[in-house]
């Protein structure tokens, strides 16, 4: 349950703060961009001392802020707000720190076991050798016997079953089956012999 953080003075008016978070705990978005007006000065200057990098500083504010909006009822009114808002600002940045110098330890390891070289051809390579093999194909498909090819093409560009193969071509489902497996290695043994 919400209660009341009194100002500081002493008197019994409640500070703008707990009028604020009263409001936002009914989710009144009004409220949360006068916190925000208020507070993401100061917030955004402590996680920049921090993070000492803007772009990063930015992206933990919006994260301590959506964190207030999510889950402002955890926030104990017996505390004053600010300082409360600051410590989580801190420990989200410092677990931005632990992230970042993880990920960095991460990339040190993996630059320690060398890449074979070998593993990887050039884009114009692969791409040529793709273009070549597609050809390949194409040849060999049109070499096969007019059946067969339908068949093939029917399963494979236009992904009917075998069922709905026999049917089109009003064949027998066992000998549709023979004309694809025998067409797919016919296919397999001419690109192995051209390779």
């Amino acid at each position: 349950m919400f209660l009341a953080v009194f100002s500081p003075k002493g008197s019994d008016d409640v500070s703008p703060d707990a009028t604020l978070l009263h409001r936002l705990l009914r989710k009144d978005v009004s409220a949360f961009e006068e916190i925000y007006e208020r507070h993401s000065r100061i917030v955004y200057s402590l996680v920049l001392r921090i993070l000492r990098q803007g772009s990063t500083a930015e992206e933990v504010v919006q994260d301590v802020f959506l964190q207030l909006w999510r889950n402002s009822a955890q926030y104990d009114a017996k505390r004053p707000f600010m300082p409360w808002l600051l410590t989580l600002a801190r420990n989200r940045a410092l677990d931005q720190l632990r992230l970042k110098s993880e990920r960095q330890r991460r990339r040190e390891e993996q630059t320690e076991v060398f890449p074979q070289i070998a593993a990887a051809a050039p884009e114009y390579e692969q791409a040529l050798d793709e273009k070549r093999r597609a050809e390949r194909v194409r040849t060999l498909i049109t070499s096969l016997p007019s059946a067969q090819k339908k068949a093939i093409e029917l399963a494979y560009f236009e992904g009917l079953s075998h069922s709905e193969i026999a049917a089109a071509l009003n064949e027998p489902l066992g000998t549709v089956k023979s004309w694809i497996r025998n067409g797919l290695l016919r296919l397999k043994d001419g690109l192995k012999a051209r390779s």
